[in-house]
């Protein structure tokens, strides 16, 4: 049994690793207890507050910006400096930003109408935290994964416990150290620990559980938060197709292409997870590909703009379905065989040609630099392979007919949609981001993230003057009978 016991001016955060399940039940509960207890206190903190929580926040992230990028870079074995700067820093304080400017306006009771019958009277709907939220993060994005829920959570005015990803232990030992100096255990307090932890953490009687991962666990998840009838917000993932069509510049699409897809080597829940593109033009995206990621990443070993895969067991899971797509008769299109020198795991994009259903390349969401590339005849065909298989967290078109653009939003469900362009809808704080069926549940991100974690409570207003006598029984008078003829009419 072990515990680790973080220590600043008097106060003590702890964070649970390892040990034994009724332990670590307790201690879990004991947090969980001490956020009620100061959310009871204050259930409703100003705007003024919430918006010092985002600025602490945000100060604290800048203030360890090198050591949170150096963290990552060890745990990833190799993650490209930049794009710790673009997907993690930007977006969070990009968050941090968005939810400050407009919190005020978002607490701002909501005006309804009330109808002649039951006048004089008033209507609103209040928004009110809804106490303490539960924040599961994942491995591959473990800074802004965490910041983004916990942002929102924030400007809706709640308390936050983070469980952190035991696959990125140097970012989840920091970030633990960097919350724990920057805020009270009972405000926002992080638990780390192995798959026993997030199992107990998603049994606690949250007022709201979010998790990110995947559509396997989040299943657990889900039917663990159902014993307390905990509401959740599920962010999947699943295969995110890309439709390509025959009226775009190919050069231009396999350019966004390539980009969304070597991010983090893939390992991004919203990656383009397989391409689409019609018979006739399947040799030249290849081609073209080819040709981008080389543009962009001239070499692949010793590149540090290259993110290497997660850890061992991840890349034996990528090298298994390549071999697996071999087997099973597909083309495997490799940038040269490239060897790999730096000792680490980065990997060059496979392209996965003529893939079937039966290759477990197309049965499990990717999460890595491989692409099935798969011969259409035209884009009916195209929506029709997408209708048929889950509904996946994003879906990408390229093509320039309105008219097209407009078929194919209308005929396919997705969590979320970009057309001529891959992954830019999650970076924009003014749209939801959030999954549908297999892909999640719910969404977060500006305005719906302060909604998710907000009730939303009717409120009716009347003075002295009650106008409902005028439907009190006994109804056998005349001019009650009128009056309940007119309002039923």
């Amino acid at each position: 049994m072990s515990e680790i016991v973080l220590e600043n001016n008097n106060r003590t955060t702890t964070s649970v690793t390892g040990i034994p399940a009724l332990d670590t039940e307790s201690t879990l509960t004991g947090l969980l207890h001490k956020q009620r207890k100061a959310f009871l206190q204050n259930p409703c903190p100003s705007a003024s507050e919430r918006r010092g929580w985002l600025q602490q926040l945000k100060q604290a992230l800048l203030n360890h910006k090198e050591e949170l990028i150096q963290a990552i870079d060890a745990d990833f074995g190799g993650r490209s400096r930049n794009e710790t700067l673009i997907a993690e820093f930007m977006s969070s304080l990009g968050d941090i930003a968005y939810g400050s400017k407009h919190l005020k306006k978002w607490m701002k009771p909501s005006r309804r109408s009330v109808p002649l019958h039951l006048q004089p009277a008033s209507a609103k709907v209040l928004y009110q935290p809804v106490g303490v939220v539960g924040i599961i993060v994942p491995w591959n994005y473990p800074l802004f994964l965490a910041m983004g829920p916990l942002v929102a959570a924030l400007s809706a005015g709640n308390r936050c416990m983070l469980k952190l990803s035991e696959f990125t232990p140097e970012t989840s030992k920091l970030t633990t150290e960097i919350i724990a100096k920057t805020f009270p255990e009972d405000l926002i307090t992080v638990v780390n620990g192995e798959a026993d932890v997030a199992a107990a953490f998603s049994k606690l009687p949250f007022d709201h559980l979010l998790f990110t991962g995947s559509t396997s666990v989040g299943k657990h998840v889900m039917r663990a938060a159902a014993d307390n009838l905990t509401p959740v917000t599920l962010e999947l993932g699943g295969k995110s197709p890309v439709l390509v069509d025959n009226d775009f510049p190919l050069q231009e699409a396999v350019e966004r292409i390539c980009y969304g897809k070597s991010l983090n080597a893939g390992q991004t829940c919203v990656a383009p997870d397989y391409i689409l593109i019609e018979k006739s033009q399947q040799q030249a995206f290849i081609d073209a590909y080819i040709k981008a990621f080389r543009t962009m990443y001239p070499t692949v070993s010793g590149n540090p703009d290259y993110s290497a895969i997660i850890n061992e067991r991840q890349h034996e899971r990528l090298q298994s379905l390549i071999q697996d797509a071999k087997d099973k008769g597909a083309t495997v299109v490799t940038l040269d065989d490239e060897s790999i020198t730096d000792g680490s795991r980065r990997m060059p994009p496979h392209l996965i040609v003529n893939a079937t259903d039966d290759m477990e390349v197309m049965q499990q969401e990717i999460f890595g630099p491989l692409l099935p590339v798969i011969a259409i005849e035209n884009l009916n065909e195209g929506i029709e392979f997408i209708r048929a298989r889950p509904r996946p967290l994003a879906l990408y078109y390229f093509g320039s007919s309105k008219e097209r653009q407009e078929q194919v939003q209308q005929a396919t469900h997705s969590g979320g949609v970009c057309i001529n362009e891959t992954l830019m809808h999650v970076a924009i704080d003014d749209m939801p981001f959030g999954g549908i069926g297999p892909s999640g549940m719910g969404h977060y991100h500006g305005h719906e993230g302060f909604l998710t974690f907000s009730k939303a409570k009717s409120v009716l207003s009347k003075g002295r003057f009650n106008s409902a006598k005028l439907v009190f029984p006994p109804h056998n008078t005349k001019l009650k009978k009128a009056i309940l003829k007119f309002i039923s009419s």
